[in-house]
């Protein structure tokens, strides 16, 4: 194990074993106990929230295909066809947020809204279709860009920030189809002449852009397990998948996600920083790791996990390259990035947006050379489950892979700020589920005890790394509304409003909006 390792494995010790300091003056967490200009939000992305999907020249997305093609692999079957209905309500739900004293929004475009044409070259577009006024017109819907327009206007205008994400795993089906979106090195320049759409239209008031969220979910729940759009594996049969390869694709996706950051951002950089004066950055998820045992083997076992996770992604964005762990793991199945691509992503972000949720343990697995087993879910010989020998890390949530265990999001800043050399940080997702109950009348289902909690003694854990020198500068809850969570459908409920989807989408405030409301308005 070379010299970096050395100090990543010492510094496992430090962190993991080491209990979370108390916070001082928990019992009065407020706004206040936070630094000046910090900022507080909800998030959100196109698909789970807008619905509309046939409505104002959208395009077809790759969830659309996935969940028309396969509704066996959504729990209940569903679909993001009307979700939150955001799309026409969304006036309503920026009142929801100034009423809350939210400072800001994180919401993503849809690809396909704004470009729904199947043969989506953009750069041919804007060479034949720009008018004499500068604007871009041709394969563009002007109905999608006005529909993004306005929901800018409508919060800049309620005094909060806009935080856009380019792209939140919702790929136009076109693409898909003419060269398997992400799987093509093709995909670049077009996510590049996309974005550059974007900075054109809405940066003179979006300050804060986002490429890519989590491509760590994409790159592995779209491409090993099949679980999500569009569906690969390496698995064949019923209810498995048609095609992929979950020991490589996984890995060519992410370095095309890298690639289109890396190029993105050096074309606002070069273009449109200076005059719009903006910042752009990436939403990165992680897990944090905890040693089933205090062995060494367990401590290696979670720091490869944060390498097949974390490190995946913040290893080229901070030091040009994949983590040592997956190059000798993983050989030719992991892309290489030439010289000038290694340069281009080094450094490729002026903030990084952080998405946590979860801690797991980690136990190590033993090494293997089967050829004929080689999937991203076992390539860091690491087993991450939540519960292990009868033992759970914390209290489970709705959702099966998530855990409460607030100490973890501050030891993952923590291990941020000594490993990446500190960046400008945000917390761009934070939240935990309930299951869905049809039975409960609407008082009792609003009674939401357990996310205020979570809430409450994550941002405790913020607060103190803050106070230990991480600079976080902003907080996203995940999220203002119940919405359409992927596999699990509407089966699970993140929102911090109840959505009654039985009863036209009426939003109804939680016990955790009305915490939200008295922490941030005092």
């Amino acid at each position: 194990m070379g010299h970096p390792e050395c100090l990543v494995f010492f510094f496992f010790f430090v962190v993991a074993g080491a209990a979370a300091p108390s916070v001082a003056g928990d019992a009065k967490l407020s706004r206040s106990s936070f630094p000046p200009g910090f900022l507080f939000g909800t998030a959100s992305s196109a698909y789970q929230y807008e619905g509309a999907a046939a409505e104002g020249g959208r395009g077809p997305s790759i969830w659309d295909t996935f969940t028309n093609q396969h509704p066996e692999k959504i729990k209940d079957r569903s679909s993001g066809n009307i979700a939150t209905d955001f799309y026409h309500r969304y006036k309503e739900d920026v009142n929801i947020m100034k009423d809350l004293g939210m400072d800001a929004f994180r919401f993503s475009i849809s690809w396909s809204r704004i470009l729904p044409s199947k043969r989506l070259n953009l750069f041919k577009v804007m060479l034949v279709h720009v008018g004499a006024d500068g604007s871009l017109r041709g394969g563009i819907n002007k109905e999608g860009i006005a529909y993004y327009n306005n929901i800018v206007d409508e919060l800049v205008s309620k005094g909060l920030q806009p935080f856009v994400t380019l792209f939140h795993w919702d790929s136009p089906q076109g693409l898909e189809d003419l060269y398997g979106g992400f799987l093509s090195p093709n995909i670049v320049k077009d996510y590049v002449d996309y974005a550059e759409l974007c900075f054109r239209e809405f940066g003179d008031r979006v300050k804060h852009w986002i490429t890519f969220n989590e491509p760590w979910t994409f790159c592995s729940r779209s491409y090993a397990s099949g679980a999500f759009a569009p569906g690969r594996c390496s698995s064949r049969g019923v209810g498995k998948c048609s095609a992929g390869d979950s020991g490589r694709e996984p890995y060519t996706v992410c370095h095309h996600q890298l690639l289109a950051h890396a190029a993105t951002v050096e074309l606002y950089r070069n273009k449109y920083k200076e005059a719009q004066k903006g910042v752009i950055g990436i939403t990165i998820v992680s897990h944090w790791f905890v040693p089933f045992k205090k062995s060494k083997s367990d401590f290696e076992a979670a720091e490869r996990a944060l390498d097949f996770m974390y490190g995946w992604l913040m290893d080229p964005l901070t030091q040009g390259d994949y983590p040592f762990s997956m190059r000798a793991t993983l050989g030719d199945r992991l892309p290489k990035f030439t010289e000038q691509q290694s340069k281009l992503i080094k450094g490729s972000f002026d903030f990084l947006g952080l998405n946590y949720y979860t801690t797991h343990y980690a136990v190590p697995l033993p090494f293997t050379s089967n050829p004929h087993n080689k999937s991203y879910d076992t390539d860091s010989f690491a087993n991450t489950p939540g519960t292990f020998k009868g033992k759970a890390i914390g209290p489970r949530a709705a959702s099966e892979w998530l855990y409460i265990y607030p100490p973890g999001i501050r030891q993952l800043l923590l291990y941020t700020k000594n490993k990446y050399n500190n960046p400008v940080i945000y917390i761009t997702e934070n939240g935990v589920d309930e299951a869905d109950n049809a039975s409960l009348i609407l008082k009792d289902a609003l009674k939401d005890d357990v996310r205020t909690n979570y809430y409450q003694q994550h941002l405790q854990q913020v607060g103190q790394a803050i106070r230990e020198g991480v600079d976080v500068r902003g907080y996203f809850a995940w999220s203002l509304l119940d919405n359409f969570e992927w596999a699990d459908g509407y089966t699970v409920r993140f929102g911090i409003y109840y959505v009654d989807f039985r009863h036209g989408l009426k939003r109804y405030p939680k016990s955790s909006a009305h915490w939200f409301r008295k922490f941030l308005k005092g």
